[in-house]
């Protein structure tokens, strides 16, 4: 199997200091930590060995920020460990949420693609580790490898339905049904039957708000309508969705 070889690309720049790098403790267990990532869960251990030694471990604490809207970086990201938001600021300073991501998820590649500014910030919510890939690496491995890029794309493709569909909603459904549609998008993600699922953990009111350009206040008043019906109900660890099948119909009413 092709694999990126020390001629081919060359290990990415050490991290600035409050960006520390991950201990080489750590980083020599690195061929298992690259294991969970679904990107490359088709890779045999020698394949995903070539890839890791092309880039390098950070470390970000709670906050960081692993990249910069409008920045002219290349790197393309794989969480191993922690959570992180793409988010971007309006210009009074809004933020305005776009996805979170997990252990096993990538980011980064729209600029290791098209050499482009980068389209959104990328923080980190709790500390979180990530494997940073030069873009020579990941344009080899996609090259090497047509089922890898196949998911890249369908995931790039995942992306611009998502944002049509965010269009959409800001376009036609007022705030309370905008709160609505973002539960039945986070609910999906943890269905737990045909007609019920779960969001945990439980969301807070700021970053619901932030996704749907809404306040807070409305978020509450929403959560607090649907509780009172009986279609969610909130417990400690989460925000269980009892009936998503009226969820839906509440926001189809409105599209038509």
């Amino acid at each position: 199997m092709p694999t990126a070889t020390s001629s081919l690309v060359r290990p990415i720049a050490a991290p600035p200091p409050l960006r520390a790098a991950v201990s080489a403790e750590t980083a020599d267990s690195g061929p298992s930590l690259l294991a969970g990532l679904r990107l490359l869960q088709s890779l045999d251990a020698k394949a995903r060995s070539a890839i890791e030694r092309s880039g390098v471990y950070r470390r970000y604490a709670a906050l960081g920020h692993i990249i910069d809207r409008d920045g002219r970086t290349t790197d393309v990201f794989f969480i191993i460990r922690g959570r992180a938001r793409i988010v971007n600021y309006s210009l009074t300073g809004r933020e305005i949420a776009l996805d979170d991501l997990q252990a096993g998820d990538h980011f980064g590649e729209l600029a290791a693609l098209d050499d482009g500014p980068r389209s959104a910030n990328v923080v980190a919510l709790v500390e979180t580790l990530v494997f940073a890939m030069p873009q020579r690496a990941f344009r080899h491995m996609l090259g090497a490898h047509p089922d890898i890029a196949l998911r890249v794309m369908t995931r790039l493709a995942g992306i611009v339905r998502a944002a049509d569909e965010r269009i959409m909603d800001l376009s036609t459904l007022a705030a309370q049904n905008r709160v609505q549609a973002e539960l039945l998008r986070q609910v999906r993600r943890q269905m737990a039957g045909a007609n019920r699922g779960r969001i945990s953990p439980i969301p807070v009111h700021s970053d619901i708000a932030s996704r749907v350009s809404t306040t807070r206040e409305t978020v509450a008043r929403v959560l607090n309508d649907l509780a009172r019906r009986g279609i969610i109900e909130r417990t400690k660890q989460s925000l269980l969705i009892h009936d998503i099948g009226r969820l839906e119909t509440l926001v189809e009413d409105v599209r038509g």
